[in-house]
């Protein structure tokens, strides 16, 4: 029989989401007089703790007031075919000054700069530290709380629940194969989605989901247990789930989030060194994400390449769109680079020229969508469409990796998870990337917010629902 615990809160999942609803929690209870008891749920061993959010950037597309970009909603809306919860994202775009304030007020120190080029205009703040700063400095806020316990190389493995259809706990598996309940009138599934599962990554996105390369390392850990186990017990989905947020990267380092993301200033071939995609379709931060799935999608072995010349690449502000750790190819002529990297000279000398040849003569400004085009070309570059002559010329090879699936449960503003017929499962929260929202494209910059923000509102609203149990 497995040995059961007793907490106020288990929580799956130890990155962004997790520790804003244990900090929520804690601090909601002890406003109360009360000192909560907290399972932290991890996979990883400590050193790795934090899933995605320990990888990344974690940049958000807010103001320095902690405003959401007032384009996102309608943005999501556009992009998504109006299949992304409308009510959900105007509760998001409310909740998140509150947000920016919160992780402020825990020690996340913000840089904020309004980007232009490449980028349309967008106001972004980026912490001090990226994701990893947010899970430590969070998991720093938890030290003077004595009810608070983590549980490190711990796999959950379902949910319990009581006669009356309340979530009561979780039951986990550790890394000796014991099996145990912890008890807890509240669960928070805060696990991510399924990246690391190559099975449901095949079921849902198809034959050859195992090319896809893993953008960062902490997404091995997410297996979709979250999402199965929820399931399992009636609950409703939300999401695309043959749909997941590629980036492309610069498959010659090791480097965790290596992202290369100047394809609108290149033409972008495969290993036969021909086109496939529109390069100028929309700009970096609408398309960014598409030209990886491309990349994935139509060409053999997921491997493309990014083409450019020194009029980018001397670029004070274009250039950082290339940075990585590894120098980036260089050749005198066309036909020099394409022997640098190993794609055949002659076809990548017909590509680039016929693509030059395609190129209108409207003025080029790589900071609006200028409508300079490609004529006759197929695929055409619709933007940005400047001829590749002055060399040196540059290149870097990519491959699709995967950042996060669409896919995920469907839950209420206050994060609780609904069932099929739409009620909310008691006891049951979910938030961060496990809830489903995005249809066909992710609109950059609020993964990571979206976790702290219904993380935050999910911990103080479990608190406050239970003020009685305390």
């Amino acid at each position: 029989m497995a040995t059961e615990e007793s907490f106020d809160i288990a929580i799956v999942g130890c990155g962004a989401a997790g520790m804003s609803t244990a900090v929520s929690f804690a601090e909601t209870a002890a406003s109360n007089g009360n000192e909560a008891r907290i399972a932290l749920l991890e996979r990883s061993p400590e050193d790795e703790r934090g899933g995605s959010s320990r990888w990344t950037r974690a940049a958000m597309r807010m103001d320095q007031s902690f405003n959401l970009d007032p384009k996102w909603v309608g943005e999501l809306q556009r992009v998504s075919e109006g299949l992304s919860d409308l009510e959900y994202s105007l509760a998001f775009a409310e909740a998140v000054p509150e947000t920016g304030r919160f992780l402020a007020d825990h020690g996340v120190e913000f840089f904020h700069a309004s980007k232009r080029l490449g980028l349309g205009n967008s106001n972004f703040a980026s912490p001090n530290g990226g994701g990893l700063a947010i899970v430590d400095n969070l998991a720093k806020s938890l030290d003077g709380h004595s009810g608070v316990r983590f549980f490190y190389e711990t796999e959950a493995v379902a949910l319990s629940v009581g006669d009356s259809g309340q979530v009561d706990g979780v039951t986990v598996r550790t890394t000796e194969g014991e099996m145990r309940v912890l008890r807890a009138p509240t669960v928070m599934l805060a696990c991510g989605g399924f990246e690391g599962n190559y099975e449901m990554l095949t079921r849902y996105l198809g034959p050859n989901a195992s090319r896809i390369r893993r953008l960062v390392p902490g997404t091995r850990f997410n297996m979709g247990d979250g999402i199965r186990m929820a399931i399992e017990i009636g609950a409703s989905t939300a999401g695309q789930f043959d749909r997941a947020h590629l980036e492309a990267i610069d498959v010659r380092t090791d480097r965790p989030d290596a992202v290369i993301l100047g394809h609108n200033f290149c033409v972008v071939v495969d290993s036969d060194a021909k086109r496939f995609y529109d390069e100028g379709e929309e700009n970096l931060l609408n398309s960014f994400e598409r030209v990886a799935w491309a990349v994935w999608a139509k060409t053999p072995g997921n491997l493309a390449y990014y083409i450019t010349d020194s009029s980018i690449m001397d670029h004070p502000y274009l250039s950082r769109f290339f940075e990585t750790d590894v120098p980036i190819a260089k050749g005198g002529t066309v036909r020099e680079l394409a022997v640098q990297l190993s794609l055949e000279p002659d076809a990548l000398v017909r590509t680039v020229e016929e693509f030059n040849a395609a190129c209108d003569d409207r003025e080029w400004d790589p900071g609006t969508y200028d409508r300079k085009a490609t004529v006759g070309l197929d695929p055409p570059k619709s933007n940005w469409a400047r001829p590749i002559t002055n060399g040196p010329f540059y290149g870097v090879p990519v491959a699709a990796a995967i950042c996060f699936t669409y896919g995920g449960l469907k839950t209420d503003n206050l994060s609780r998870v609904l069932s099929n017929g739409g009620a909310p499962i008691k006891g049951l929260y979910a938030a961060g990337e496990i809830v489903g929202l995005h249809y066909y494209v992710y609109p950059a910059a609020t993964t990571v917010l979206r976790a702290c923000t219904f993380g935050r509102i999910a911990g103080a609203h479990a608190a406050a629902a239970m003020q009685s149990h305390f």
